[in-house]
């Protein structure tokens, strides 16, 4: 029995028919009770009657003359009259013959009488005579202030017992009636306070179960009512909350997600408690896969571990860099702090990683960029210093050692010039400070014219150059930079080519694409020095190349010269066999808005 208005039904209906049992056996034994004393006071009032009458005549009368005096006295009424002496003998009876009846000493009523000296006995028995029960009252007989006697009246309870049969029958209808009508009455009452609940509770378990849409429609009146506000209040207050804790962790499992920087929080144990995203490509592993595990299984790493535990023990901010070799080598900067409860005391650590590698990398790159600028200009500015002081010191008198220090001034002047022209292109194009004017341009010619200028300088080294045929290879982009881009390549073919070696150029189309391919069977590159040939002032043979009068910042130029048209640029390069320069350029630039 699981429905609330069935157990309140079932409790109302057991009060119920408790009290009607305990108030129709109340009333059944008071009726009966009244009954009996009306039946009682009759007898006494027979037999007081049937005494006085007995009285006016009682010295003249015989046994035989009492007992016909007595039937004549009853035969009117229904109860039975018996004159009994002192030592429980019958003198008299008005239905039977005294002489054949047995003394009735042992009689209840009588004993109360004789014995007890009350004013009148009582007594209710079966009869086995009649068979059934019979009331039996005792009057004394007082003569000269002494019991001489009892009289005694007896009166069947056949037709008391039927009435109380047929009392308990009405008063079992009575009863049945008020049960069911109770019934039905405590059903509604039950139904009515229990509907309300029991949605009440469906409405809780919805609660519980995250659902915070549910509300409860029913509208009881009184304090039933005022419970229905506060728990749809309550939902309410609930979904509202919830949706900003929701809204809340959106938003910070977004910031979490796409931050570049690894968040690692851990407990005051140690295991892990979170991990984002950036955290799991820094160590090469998924992030979910840390939940639970101890720090040191998953950062395998002693410096970190070493801080987490540093920061663990004293409570303290910490940061420093620590450096990673797996998956890949890279330098992390750690920022770790503790975080405690409401209370202060420390629950775990959050640990904040950036990935410095390409910040330090630049930073090196500056640094030798500023360390191969200052190399570049020291050169030639001290020869320039050198030569000049010569001069002043008296060597102008000597008109070839004048002519030859001029011409080395003018050349060491040339080559910071170009030094300097270098700079401040690349820098522009960096910048985007000069503007990509594009023209249909046929590629092969604009090689073919290109090549054609260096062609001399080849042909000093004793290198064979091999040109692509002449055909119509239309394109859009900026002539200038093109032609630039091919003489770059060029001659850094011819100057790290040795003497008697080759040097082919060829184009390809394919698709959308067109590509200019450079080849030549130099010294070659090694592997480790590829990702790095394209920054400025990187040279491969560094004496090799300041004597052919490079600056160093020739690739660069293409790199950039080339991504200005939305283009790629390859290398492959076997150390001591030759290199391949692999320009990838697109027929049509895209249209910017």
């Amino acid at each position: 029995m699981h429905k609330l208005w069935l157990r309140i039904t079932f409790s109302f209906l057991l009060l119920m028919s408790f009290l009607l049992l305990i108030s129709g056996f109340f009333l059944a034994e008071m009726m009966k009770n009244t009954y009996f004393d009306l039946k009682e006071n009759h007898l006494i009032q027979t037999a007081n009657l049937t005494l006085k009458a007995i009285e006016m005549d009682e010295a003249s009368l015989s046994e035989d003359q009492l007992e016909e005096k007595i039937r004549a006295l009853t035969s009117t009424i229904t109860a039975r009259v018996t004159i009994i002496d002192r030592n429980g003998a019958v003198i008299a009876d008005s239905e039977d013959d005294h002489y054949k009846m047995e003394n009735h000493a042992n009689r209840p009523e009588f004993q109360q009488v004789i014995d007890e000296n009350q004013q009148s006995g009582l007594s209710i028995r079966y009869s086995d005579t009649l068979g059934y029960n019979m009331m039996y009252v005792a009057v004394p007989i007082v003569i000269d202030q002494e019991i001489t006697g009892v009289i005694r009246t007896s009166l069947t309870l056949k037709e008391i017992e039927q009435a109380i049969r047929k009392l308990w029958v009405s008063i079992a209808l009575v009863l049945l009636t008020a049960f069911l009508l109770t019934g039905l009455i405590g059903m509604r009452l039950a139904k009515g306070i229990s509907g309300p609940i029991e949605e009440m509770i469906q409405v809780s378990e919805k609660l519980k179960e995250k659902d915070y849409t549910a509300r409860v429609k029913a509208t009881p009146k009184g304090e039933l009512g005022q419970l229905t506000n506060a728990i749809n209040i309550l939902a309410a207050s609930l979904k509202n909350q919830m949706d900003k804790i929701q809204e809340n962790e959106q938003r910070l499992s977004g910031v979490l997600t796409n931050m570049v920087s690894g968040v690692l929080l851990v407990d005051i144990d140690g295991h892990i408690l979170l991990a984002n995203r950036a955290m799991g490509q820094m160590l090469g592993e998924d992030p979910d896969q840390f939940i639970g595990k101890l720090h040191m299984e998953v950062g395998r790493n002693a410096d970190l571990s070493g801080l987490i535990d540093q920061c663990l023990s004293t409570g303290m901010e910490l940061r420093d860099e620590v450096h990673y070799y797996y998956p890949r080598e890279r330098i992390l900067d750690a920022h770790l702090a503790p975080y405690v409860d409401e209370t202060g005391k420390i629950k775990g650590i959050i640990a904040v990683l950036h990935d410095v590698t390409n910040m330090r990398r630049l930073e090196k790159m500056r640094s030798e960029f500023v360390a191969n600028v200052s190399h570049e200009l020291k050169t030639p500015i001290t020869s320039v210093k050198g030569f000049a002081e010569t001069l002043l010191d008296g060597a102008m008198e000597d008109e070839a050692l004048h002519r030859s220090f001029l011409t080395i001034i003018y050349e060491e002047s040339s080559r910071m010039h170009r030094l300097i022209n270098d700079l401040l292109y690349l820098s522009s194009i960096e910048h985007h400070r000069i503007p990509l004017t594009s023209e249909n341009v046929n590629f092969s010619d604009v090689v073919a014219s290109t090549a054609n200028t260096v062609l001399e300088e080849a042909a000093k080294k004793n290198l064979k150059v091999s040109l692509p045929e002449k055909k119509e290879i239309w394109i859009e982009g900026d002539r200038d930079r093109i032609q630039q881009i091919v003489l770059n390549l060029l001659s850094n073919a011819i100057s790290y080519t040795p003497a008697g070696g080759e040097i082919s150029v060829a184009i390809d189309v394919e698709r959308e694409n067109v590509k200019l391919k450079v080849k030549d069977t130099g010294i070659g590159i090694a592997q480790k020095e590829l990702p790095r040939i394209f920054e400025r002032f990187y040279r491969v043979d560094k004496a090799r190349s300041r004597s052919s009068g490079g600056t160093g910042l020739g690739l660069a130029i293409v790199k950039h010269l080339v991504e200005s048209h939305h283009g790629m640029i390859d290398v492959k390069s076997i150390e001591g066999e030759g290199t391949i320069f692999i320009v990838t350029l697109p027929i049509k630039q895209e249209t910017e808005d």
